[in-house]
């Protein structure tokens, strides 16, 4: 494979594994290996409907027209100085999302979902504020993460969920190196940032 074909590669996994997913794959888990696998299913399909529109298609939305308004390139709008916006972006979506979800008494353990990824955001956002950081690692880290904290509350071995996200996270960290995105440190610390953050914020939400 040439270095181009490498290049878009890159690019089509570092689209494919957004960050704003998290909440997302998290929700399904939920479905599939918690007591929520009950939920009616059309219930289930409102949540993530709802879930999907306030954490992946506005946060994607909003933050594009912001990039293009200034009519930046993806590498010139991946500068640290340059990412404060878009984590206010994506923390107002997630949180609007958590208060909908709150307002129409959605079950607590969804909730925790929007609190790890609102959690993570906002740490990962500080963080940018002096040092950039990976959001892609993060959101990754986010699901290892969670599967953690889930199979010690619902008792389920995660050894073979771990082994997938962890793979995952080093397709897409180097994904993000081969795009000159983000260095080696930066996606090591995105993804224990995120593994952290998702596990603490489950365990004792």
């Amino acid at each position: 494979m040439n270095e181009k074909n490498i290049i878009i590669v890159a690019r089509i996994l570092s689209v494919i594994f957004t960050p704003f997913y998290l909440p997302l794959v998290g929700l399904i888990a939920l479905f599939l290996f918690s007591n929520l696998s009950y939920y009616p299913f059309l219930a289930k399909i409102f949540v993530l409907t709802l879930v999907y529109l306030f954490t992946v298609l506005l946060p994607t939305l909003l933050i594009r027209a912001y990039r293009n308004y200034h009519g930046w390139t993806p590498i010139e709008f991946g500068a640290k100085e340059k990412r404060i916006i878009p984590y206010v972006i994506s923390i107002i979506c997630y949180f609007s999302c958590f208060y909908f979800m709150k307002r129409m008494h959605i079950p607590h353990f969804m909730g925790t979902i929007l609190i790890a990824a609102l959690f993570i955001q906002i740490v990962c956002a500080i963080i940018n504020i002096h040092w950039k950081i990976s959001t892609h690692s993060a959101a990754i880290g986010g699901v290892a993460g969670a599967i953690m904290a889930f199979s010690h509350i619902f008792i389920f071995n995660p050894s073979w969920w771990l082994s997938v996200v962890v793979i995952m996270g080093g397709v897409v960290g180097t994904s993000r190196m081969i795009l000159r995105q983000h260095t080696l440190a930066q996606v090591i610390v995105g993804f224990i940032v995120g593994t952290i953050c998702a596990f603490m914020a489950i365990i004792y939400m």
